[in-house]
């Protein structure tokens, strides 16, 4: 405790207004037996929290010579006190130490690793055991001038997301299921609150649903091996995916245009989901049973873009009362809440001229006239030159000849300039050269936009050399996948060629060094997942069958932004 007296001058005075980065963080613990207190107590709030120092410390800030046992009964009689259905519980100091601020995420409030120099705090643990499990508890917070952040779980469930500590909460306690635990105002309840949630997304060519459930919500319509579980073990839960995902598959029926659609599992994951995004548990890890979550995905395939989708929602209950859905498209989500007697999801297509993914045409490569007229305009030219050299002595010499080479000279003279055009038309510059292979980038990744294999690689045919084909698949797809997402692939929104140095090759070939940038994104679990990778990449093009296609691939460096 020395060396916190040393170093009081030095406190971090800014006041913050996120909760997770408050001065002082208290996390609570409500488990069957107890109730334990993990305070983090910043030494610019030292003052406010004077009860806790030892007698020394206390002494030397100048705050009395109050002994510490008193001060210590003082804090969890008055400043500090816990209620259970109305009786006042006992509390006990565990222990209290300094140590090391944890450093938070600044929306969510998860610890992250430690960076720079760390911070110096003191840390008190306190423990209020419980005879019996009470029905509800009381948190009363006064006479304390400091800002605390905290959070609070029963049983390992988060009841609230980091939120400022107030002079008076009541927690309902849920023993039977502590998902449904929750504080009386409406303010402490966490973004997730909903046991299961449900998501449509309309895109070009397929529509989507995804479903949110917790397998112990869902075990009291289909078993899945849970009663009496307190964990689930990896094992068990490839098992509990497959049960929930054909269940749920005769359930949430979804019409597209007015006709009942038929769908395919997509994919289901377990998840870990936070108030910055959702994750896919991987690799699998023995799961608590209250916390547990998984994500199930559907996909309806549609010949081009929607114009009405519904998802009819059939599962309610004691529990599910309440359903947070949203209907996706591209101009962003429409969030709703469904309940029994309104149970209809509805999205409607007003985006007057929804943007199709579509194949760019490329210019096409000189055919073999062009090729003829680049060598017969260098003839041409030497001929009309020649012809214009006759016709110049013919008038001057004042010959007979002079209108006949006068007309010859300009036939020639019009058939090399004719060609010369012709020529140039067929050739690419810089600019049509950059073109073209944008162009032919921008195709390789629309290949991605079809779900079916064989129509991916149909596409990609187009603008690719076959035996180059499964090189580029695996290479462009890889940039596409988000692995923390299951091996969801994000649909392509804009390329963008940031630097090209081409030159011509033989055989009717370009060599090119490039880099792009790819921006794409994929909505899952009610968040849009964005990526930006940019590569640096030697290209060779070169005409087969009467078109520029990509025909060798180096990927030189590439990096995600």
């Amino acid at each position: 405790m020395l060396v916190l007296s040393g170093s009081s001058a030095i406190a971090d005075a800014i006041v913050r207004t996120q909760a997770m980065s408050a001065s002082t963080i208290a996390e609570i613990y409500v488990e069957d037996e107890f109730i334990r207190l993990e305070l983090e107590i910043g030494l610019n709030d030292l003052k406010a929290f004077q009860t806790l120092l030892p007698d020394e410390i206390h002494q030397r800030m100048g705050f009395g010579n109050e002994p510490f046992p008193n001060r210590m009964q003082r804090f969890l009689d008055e400043q500090f006190v816990i209620v259970a259905d109305d009786e006042p519980l006992n509390g006990i100091l565990v222990h209290i130490r300094p140590s090391e601020r944890v450093r938070r995420d600044e929306i969510t409030g998860e610890p992250l690793p430690t960076e720079g120099e760390p911070q110096t705090v003191v840390v008190a643990e306190f423990v209020w055991p419980l005879e019996s499990r009470p029905d509800r508890i009381d948190l009363l917070y006064a006479n304390i001038d400091a800002a605390i952040g905290f959070v609070i779980y029963h049983k390992g469930v988060a009841v609230n997301d980091f939120r400022y500590l107030s002079a008076a909460q009541r927690l309902n306690l849920d023993w039977v299921d502590p998902w449904y635990s929750a504080f009386n105002t409406r303010s402490l309840r966490r973004q997730y609150y909903a046991p299961m949630a449900g998501f449509i997304y309309v895109e070009p060519y397929e529509v989507r649903k995804e479903i949110i459930a917790r397998p112990k919500d869902l075990q009291r319509w289909v078993d899945l091996g849970l009663d009496g579980k307190k964990t689930i073990p990896v094992e068990m839960q490839a098992d509990i995916l497959q049960k929930a995902s054909a269940f749920l598959a005769q359930h949430q029926p979804v019409t597209i245009d007015g006709k009942p659609a038929i769908h395919s599992l997509m994919r289901a994951n377990f998840l870990q989901r936070s108030l910055r995004t959702s994750l896919v548990i991987d690799p699998p890890e023995e799961l608590d049973v209250n916390s547990a979550i998984i994500g199930v995905i559907f996909i309806y395939p549609h010949e081009a873009f929607a114009d009405s989708v519904t998802m009819e929602w059939d599962m309610f209950d004691e529990r599910i009362t309440i359903v947070p859905v949203a209907g996706v498209d591209p101009t962003g989500p429409l969030k709703q809440f469904l309940e029994p007697d309104f149970s209809t999801l509805e999205w409607q297509n007003f985006i007057r001229i929804p943007v199709m993914p579509t194949l760019v045409d490329i210019v096409s490569p000189p055919g073999a006239l062009a090729e003829w007229l680049t060598y017969l305009r260098w003839v041409f030219g030497t001929v009309a030159l020649m012809l214009a050299a006759v016709w110049i002595r013919s008038v001057t010499a004042r010959t007979g000849h002079t209108i006949a080479s006068g007309a010859a000279a300009i036939v020639v003279i019009a058939l090399a300039a004719a060609s010369w055009w012709f020529a140039e038309r067929a050739s690419l510059d810089d600019d049509a050269t950059k073109d073209m292979v944008a162009g032919l980038l921008t195709n390789v990744y629309r290949a991605f936009d079809f779900r079916d294999e064989s129509e991916v690689y149909d596409v990609l045919a187009r603008s690719v050399d076959g035996a180059l084909l499964s090189d580029v698949y695996l290479e462009m797809r890889r940039g596409l996948v988000l692995a923390n997402q299951g091996g969801a692939v994000a649909k392509v929104k804009g390329i963008e060629l940031l630097d090209i140095a081409a030159s011509p090759a033989e055989d009717q070939t370009i060599e090119a060094t490039t880099t792009w940038l790819v921006r794409a994104s994929v909505g899952h679990w009610g968040h849009i997942h964005e990526r930006r990778n940019q590569y640096q990449a030697n290209l060779r093009l070169q005409v087969i069958d009467g078109a520029w296609k990509l025909v060798d691939l180096e990927i030189v460096d590439a990096v995600r932004l």
